[in-house]
């Protein structure tokens, strides 16, 4: 007897899994998110999933509480009995946080990822990680997607014959090579040079490349403060740039990051809708692109047994 599946949605990626639904025809099945007057969540299934294939989509973005209620709905599912619980964390939190680079502080990307586990997930959907070994945290199978071809298809629509493909930092530069060859064979890359002087905080030393003359596209996993963004695009056009344009997957905008970015030299900030943007981060220079269809199609060919290497494999980085 094949399956049934069912799509439940946490309340930091709400939106986003409507649009998921709309994508592929399955409704988002009713829950209840309620707290005690202490502040404590609890969560409830309201409908039966008893042997379903479960999907919850709940992005990990701050505060804590989005990951805290991930782990309270995948416990709901597991004690109701689903046939098979996946874990669709479009942004995936703590993943800054994927080694043990100084004294006495955890591995805060594979203490996530065991309590995923742990909770009742089978399997983890994600786009995007910030670090891709941290698949290897996980002791279940993890299905990682890439938001590129939804960028691409945006790009391509534009005259991109002067562009130059710009990577924030030495360990983006697979990255961007990836994209800069998907857009076109012919794009070069660029490296901002960048040393970091601690957590948010970093300065530019060198751009290594060519970017004179050029339409400069800063292509990035995550962008939070923006320090590093701005210091990056204006030390790009003191290099003679034409034009600098960035875009992320992951639009965290912490504090003043949209006012850092409206003051700047960008001219446009595309990201994707892994995180929700309120209402202040929407400002004029942003341009918000839905992954909703490719983390569809990715739910159905799981739903299926079905590969979804083909969806992400040619920008495989």
């Amino acid at each position: 007897m094949k399956r049934d599946i069912k799509l439940f949605a946490g309340s930091a990626s709400h939106d986003l899994a409507k649009k998921i639904s709309s994508a592929i025809g399955v409704p988002v099945s009713k829950s209840t998110i309620t707290r005690f007057a202490d502040g404590e969540l609890k969560v409830k299934l309201e409908e039966n999933i008893r042997g379903r294939d479960v999907f919850i989509i709940q992005s990990t973005h701050p505060p804590a509480e989005h990951i805290l209620e991930l782990l309270l709905f995948l416990d709901a599912a597991k004690r109701a009995s689903a046939d098979r619980v996946t874990a669709v964390v479009p942004y995936f939190g703590y993943a800054r946080q994927d080694r043990k680079d100084e004294p006495r502080v955890p591995i805060s990307s594979k203490l996530i990822a065991d309590l995923l586990a742990s909770s009742g997930a089978s399997r983890v959907l994600t786009m995007d990680l910030h670090a891709e070994q941290i698949q290897g945290f996980f002791d279940i199978p993890v299905d990682h997607l890439y938001a590129a071809p939804v960028f691409i298809d945006y790009y391509k629509k534009f005259d991109m014959k002067n562009l130059i493909v710009v990577a924030p930092d030495t360990g983006s530069v697979k990255r961007a090579r990836a994209f800069a060859r998907r857009v076109d064979k012919d794009v070069p890359i660029a490296i901002v040079d960048k040393r970091r002087t601690g957590p948010n905080k970093s300065m530019v030393a060198n751009i290594i490349g060519d970017v004179k003359g050029r339409i400069a596209l800063i292509y990035d996993d995550m962008l939070d403060t923006g320090g590093t963004m701005v210091d990056a695009a204006e030390s790009i056009q003191a290099k003679g740039a034409k034009a600098v344009y960035t875009c992320v997957i992951h639009p965290l905008l912490s504090g003043n990051a949209p006012e850092r970015i409206m003051k700047s030299c960008i001219k446009e900030l595309v990201v994707a809708d892994t995180i929700p943007l309120t209402p202040e981060k929407k400002i004029k220079k942003v341009k918000i692109l839905s992954v909703a269809s490719l983390l569809g199609k990715a739910i159905m060919r799981i739903h299926r047994s079905e590969s979804i290497s083909s969806l992400f494999k040619e920008v495989q980085v």
